[in-house]
């Protein structure tokens, strides 16, 4: 850990108090204000759309200007949308909540590199572990995100404008923290140098394709299952703070293990940290399906973000294997482009699955992509064993 990585830390926290505050209260303040139900994690929805459509956008700006520069612009887009947020809240205008919240999609496809850019921080030897670590700075968010949520929901008249109004000052505290860290100059491009391959070319590979499924599943049950859990407890009669404790515990489970994964992968390898972390998003699906207690709540989103953890992380370090150097912006830029459109789908599905299948439905929906996931893995492993062998 050095001071780069340690502020890049800080401002992945700070990215996922805004990310966890979003989930926490979009989809209520989404109910509060659909036309019908089933609409009420469009500005959820519309959050990793924005991310989506912005992916090709934070590649060619991070080519040009370099990761601090994108990043802050990111930051400042956080800011913006956060304002624009508040002024829908205030105003009781859905449509320009879900605008709002995609214009927000900017700061989060920047967010999402942060994690790259830690191994670009760090020693060739120490990649896994500087990944690892920044993710860890997420307790942050797991901490202040819903607490956040919660003290702030009462400051105004209308019910949880004051949560986007604090997001203003967590924009702003990221821009400060941001400009401490030190990224690698851009090395200048030599006209007639080599671009490295084609994008196709990049995706075709199998450690490509399985990285990407990786991240992009487990990113999609997560949410799919995290964005519905407030609605779900409003349903079974819980107050807000319970669900803040439940996202808390979600959260805190998400990015503890930031502090030991990478040390995981180095010693037992990538696919079997992977392979582990498939089978606790199962535990948590068979824990969310025996019941509806406070505890069984708390229990089934922990498990199940120490599940997204293993997996996400083992994503990151076997997808950094897929590129050249001259090909990271491209490669990474493909791979959060399919995060951002399978959450965009998930999103979407949570609202409309626990609004009129309720909530066991939607943890049987779960077992889907999870599978999905954990065939991706073996595809992966008898390729390689066939790649061996020959």
């Amino acid at each position: 850990m050095n001071s780069n990585l340690f502020f890049l830390a800080l401002c992945q926290g700070l990215f996922l108090t805004n990310n966890v505050t979003f989930i926490a209260i979009n989809g209520l303040v989404g109910l509060s204000l659909a036309p019908v139900g089933w609409m009420a994690t469009l500005p959820v929805m519309g959050y990793v759309v924005g991310g989506a459509l912005s992916t090709g956008l934070v590649a060619k700006s991070q080519a040009k200007w370099g990761r601090r520069v994108s990043f802050q612009l990111g930051l400042l887009v956080g800011l913006l949308s956060a304002i624009l947020c508040a002024y829908a809240a205030h105003t009781h205008n859905f449509e320009l909540l879900v605008m709002a919240t995609m214009v927000a999609g900017y700061y989060s496809a920047n967010g999402q590199l942060y994690r790259f850019a830690a191994a670009e921080l760090a020693e060739a030897s120490f990649k896994e572990k500087a990944v690892s670590w920044v993710m860890a700075g997420g307790l942050i968010g797991a901490i202040v995100g819903p607490n956040l949520a919660s003290q702030s929901k009462g400051w105004f008249e209308t019910p949880f404008m004051g949560a986007y109004v604090a997001l203003t000052a967590v924009a702003v505290l990221g821009m400060v923290l941001m400009h401490f860290v030190k990224f690698p100059p851009l090395v200048e491009k030599v006209s007639g140098s080599s671009e490295g391959r084609p994008l196709r070319e990049i995706m075709k590979q199998p450690v490509f394709i399985v990285s990407a499924a990786a991240a992009a599943l487990s990113f999609g049950v997560m949410n799919l299952l995290m964005a519905a859990t407030p609605l779900a407890m409003q349903v079974c009669g819980y107050p807000f703070s319970d669900a803040a404790l439940v996202l808390e515990w979600h959260v805190i489970g998400m990015f503890a293990p930031g502090f030991f994964t990478g040390h995981l992968i180095k010693k037992f390898g990538v696919l079997q940290i992977m392979a582990v972390g498939v089978l606790l998003n199962f535990v948590c699906i068979g824990i969310a399906l025996s019941g509806t207690d406070l505890h069984q709540f708390v229990l089934a989103l922990f498990i199940l973000g120490v599940g997204w953890n293993f997996v996400f992380t083992g994503s990151t370090t076997l997808a950094m294997t897929a590129w050249r150097p001259e090909e990271k912006d491209r490669g990474q830029a493909a791979i959060n482009f399919c995060v951002f459109a399978t959450m965009a789908i998930t999103s979407f599905a949570s609202g409309a699955l626990v609004t009129t299948q309720g909530w066991t439905w939607l943890n049987y929906g779960s077992v889907v992509p999870v599978a999905l996931t954990g065939i991706a893995l073996m595809w992966l492993v008898w390729v390689r064993k066939n790649q061996t062998a020959a």
